[in-house]
């Protein structure tokens, strides 16, 4: 009795074993990512070349506008080579950044009870390009060019490292400087020598509770907005998805 023969399947060639990992170039995506990365940067060098709110470089906004210059610029090279989007940790923590700078200024710091906060007066352009039309423009990105349901709420501890490290390096700054240095605090809630420690730091407390609070809304609403980057992509490409055969 002979034993069964054995047939071999041939063996894969290396362009049929490897997936296609390359992405259709985004040009359209790429020059709305590089107004985005110009209008985050314009705000800066608008606030330093008018002597905004100094020192300039100390304020949250001005740091969250150049986070986003660079996230944006990044973006844009990306989509331009067809590299794969950048990862939901960063978008979503970029997206948290413009949202507590748009909030912050229009529902709080504009109407604050107290000593007036630095920067929330000042030239209109620079608080324009700042207040406004970044944040406005980062969530236009968000809503109309990223795919939905990317975010996860395991992602918002992450998305709170910036604002709790802008926390730490505003009280030491503060403690370093001698009392009545200007802008020693560059906000009125987060002024030491108005409330002391046991004031500011459950009052930073609450505004992280906001933020998280903030960040688990942005998330829920990435699971339930439409698939409109998916809708113009195959209004573009005339792509239609089709049942399966059998």
């Amino acid at each position: 009795m002979t034993a069964p023969r054995i047939t071999l399947l041939p063996r894969p060639r290396a362009a049929e074993a490897l997936p296609d990992t390359t992405a259709p170039r985004r040009p359209r995506a790429a020059v709305l990512r590089a107004l985005v990365c110009a209008a985050a940067a314009a705000g800066p060098v608008t606030a330093l070349a008018t002597g905004y709110a100094p020192p300039t470089l100390i304020h949250f906004t001005v740091l969250a506008n150049l986070l986003v210059a660079v996230a944006f610029g990044w973006s844009s090279v990306r989509s331009w080579r067809g590299a794969p989007p950048l990862p939901p940790q960063l978008t979503g923590a970029v997206l948290l950044l413009a949202a507590i700078t748009g909030l912050m200024h229009h529902l709080v710091l504009v109407n604050y009870d107290g000593p007036p906060a630095t920067g929330t007066g000042g030239p209109p352009a620079a608080s324009l390009l700042l207040h406004t039309v970044t944040p406005l423009a980062v969530a236009a990105d968000w809503l109309l060019l990223t795919a939905p349901r990317t975010l996860r709420l395991a992602h918002i501890p992450l998305w709170l490292t910036a604002p709790a490290a802008y926390l730490g390096l505003i009280l030491a700054r503060g403690a370093l400087l001698s009392p009545g240095s200007p802008a020693r605090y560059p906000y009125p809630f987060l002024d030491v020598d108005t409330y002391g420690y046991t004031g500011t730091l459950p009052q930073a407390l609450a505004l992280g509770l906001l933020f998280a609070a903030l960040g688990t809304l942005i998330t829920a609403l990435d699971h339930l907005r439409p698939n409109v980057a998916g809708w113009i992509q195959r209004r573009r490409t005339g792509f239609r998805l089709r049942p399966p055969v059998g």
